[in-house]
């Protein structure tokens, strides 16, 4: 299955700390509640068992770059090498996805990710995992 979240990636942020208490950021919170219900009207029931996943994040392209630059990061030719890591990026839509697409992000036994220069969005594609 395909599911495209059609907002600029965010990455999961290192939790905060108050009065002893650990929280997330509320710019996490919301970017994985804004997948959660993305992925809710496409997902009737979470997978179970094993998943491989698919995550294409594409980052928008600076307004600042002149118009061969913007060709080559359209072109793909130009990938984006700066914040976010992509090790982020994928927490924060794994975990958005707990309870909706599967029950557990525990359960991704294989990752396949990758970042390009675009329409900021996540393409996201799940499928059960055959064991042999």
């Amino acid at each position: 299955m395909k599911i495209v979240i059609d907002l600029p990636p965010v990455s999961k942020q290192r939790p905060h700390f108050s009065n002893g208490h650990a929280y997330t950021p509320q710019k996490t919170r919301d970017y994985e509640n804004a997948v959660k219900l993305i992925a809710k009207t496409k997902i009737k029931e979470p997978l179970k068992g094993a998943v491989s996943m698919r995550i294409d994040f594409y980052m928008p392209i600076p307004e600042s770059w002149p118009v061969a630059k913007k060709g080559k990061a359209i072109s793909g030719e130009l990938r984006p090498t700066v914040k976010s890591d992509i090790d982020n990026l994928c927490k924060a839509i794994m975990d958005g996805l707990n309870g909706v697409a599967y029950e557990d992000d525990k359960q991704v036994v294989d990752l396949e990710t990758h970042k390009y220069y675009g329409k900021p969005r996540t393409e996201i594609w799940l499928q059960k995992t055959v064991s042999i």
